[in-house]
C-alpha cells in the first residue's frame, strides 16, 4: 500500500468519526447532586434529551447502578424489567416514550449515599450520566434531665438518629449561651447514626430557673429543642451560698409595695405634726397678754422649726 493509499484511509477514517459525532442526537441529563433523608424517599432525576432530527424516540434499554456495587438497582430491557427492592421509575406510569428516566428510593438509607450511573439507550443513539446523593438523618427531639448533685447540680441532654454529626448548644431563660460551660460528646452507633449528649454543670451562684437544649445539624440548622425548669435548692444550700438569692415574683411585687408605703407612712406623719404645731401656735396666739398698752402680735405662720424635724425624726426612727 503506497502513501497516497493510506492518505485515502486517513480521510476517510476521520470523516467517519465526525459522523459519528454528529449523529450523537441523545444525551441523559441528571441533576449532579442530590440530598436525601433517611427514612423518606430520594429522587435522583434524570431525563433523556433529544435534537430536533429525532421524533419520537423510544426508549429500548434503561439501566441504573451505584458505583461499587456490581449488581444493577434497576434494569429496563425491551419490555422486560428487573428491579432490586425498594427502588423503582419515579413515573409510576412509564412507558418507553418517557423521558423522564429519574429513580426513586422509597425507603433511604445512609448505604444509599454515593455515586450512580444512568444508562439509556433509544432508537436513535444511548448515552450515560452521573448523579450523587448525599444522605442525613434528623436528630430526634432532645431530652433533659437533671442530677442535683451536692452543688448547683448538673442538667444532662441527650439526643440520636441524626447524620452527620451534629452538636448540642445550651441557652438560659436570658437567652445566655451557656454551651462553652458544657461537655459533649458524640458517638456513632451501629446503624451509622449518632447519638449526642452533654453535660452543663450549673455552679454555685450561677443557677438560672430554667434552660433550653437545642439540637443543631451538621449544616447548623436548628433541629429541636427542650426546656428544663430547674427546682429550688434545698433550705441547707441556700443558707450555706450553694445557690443564687433566688428573687421569685411575689417578692418582686412585695419590695416595691413596702418602699412605697413607708413613704406614705413618713407623710402622714409629717402632716400629724404639722397639724399639731398649728393647734399649738393657734393656742399661744389667743392667750397672749396686751403688753405696754399695745397689742403684741406674734408670729404665728405655719412653718416646720427645728424642733418639728426633731419631733419626726423620733416618731419615724423611735427614741
Amino acid at each position: 500500500m503506497n502513501m497516497a493509499s493510506m492518505g485515502i484511509l486517513l480521510i476517510f477514517a476521520l470523516i467517519c468519526v465526525s459522523i459519528n459525532a454528529d449523529t450523537d442526537f441523545v444525551k441523559v441529563e441528571c441533576k449532579a447532586q442530590q440530598t436525601g433523608q433517611c427514612g423518606q424517599h430520594s429522587l435522583l432525576e434524570c431525563v433523556v434529551r433529544t435534537t430536533a432530527d429525532v421524533v419520537n424516540a423510544k426508549i429500548i434499554v434503561v439501566t441504573w447502578r451505584k458505583k461499587g456495587d456490581s449488581k444493577p438497582l434497576m434494569v429496563y430491557n425491551r419490555e422486560l424489567k428487573q428491579l432490586r427492592p425498594g427502588y423503582k421509575f419515579a413515573e409510576p406510569s412509564w412507558n418507553v416514550q418517557n423521558m423522564n428516566v429519574s429513580l426513586l428510593i422509597t425507603n433511604t438509607a445512609l448505604k444509599d449515599s454515593g455515586n450512580y450511573s444512568c444508562y439509556v439507550m433509544t432508537d436513535s443513539g444511548d448515552h450515560t450520566a452521573d448523579i450523587s446523593l448525599d444522605v442525613t438523618a434528623k436528630y430526634n427531639q432532645p431530652k433533659i434531665y437533671y442530677d442535683p448533685g451536692t452543688t448547683g447540680g448538673t442538667l444532662m441532654c441527650e439526643s440520636d438518629g441524626g447524620f452527620p454529626k451534629g452538636r448540642i448548644g445550651w441557652f438560659s431563660e436570658l437567652k445566655d449561651e451557656w454551651t462553652s460551660s458544657s461537655q459533649m460528646e458524640a458517638k456513632k452507633t451501629g446503624s451509622g447514626l449518632f447519638h449526642l449528649s452533654s453535660k452543663l454543670p450549673l455552679q454555685p451562684g450561677s443557677r438560672f430557673s430554667n434552660y433550653t437544649c437545642i439540637v443543631y445539624n451538621a449544616s447548623g440548622g436548628k433541629e429541636g429543642e427542650n426546656t428544663f425548669v430547674l427546682p429550688d435548692l434545698p433550705p441547707e444550700r441556700q443558707e450555706t451560698g450553694q445557690g443564687p438569692e433566688k428573687v421569685g415574683p411575689a417578692a418582686k411585687i412585695v419590695a416595691p409595695v413596702v418602699v412605697i408605703g413607708s413613704l406614705i407612712v413618713g407623710l402622714l406623719l409629717v402632716l400629724v405634726v404639722l397639724h399639731r404645731r398649728r393647734l399649738q401656735q393657734a393656742r399661744r396666739c389667743s392667750t397672749t397678754p396686751l403688753m405696754s398698752g399695745h397689742h403684741q402680735v406674734p408670729d404665728c405662720g405655719s412653718h416646720v422649726e427645728e424642733g418639728d424635724l426633731q419631733e419626726i425624726g423620733e416618731k419615724w426612727h423611735g427614741p
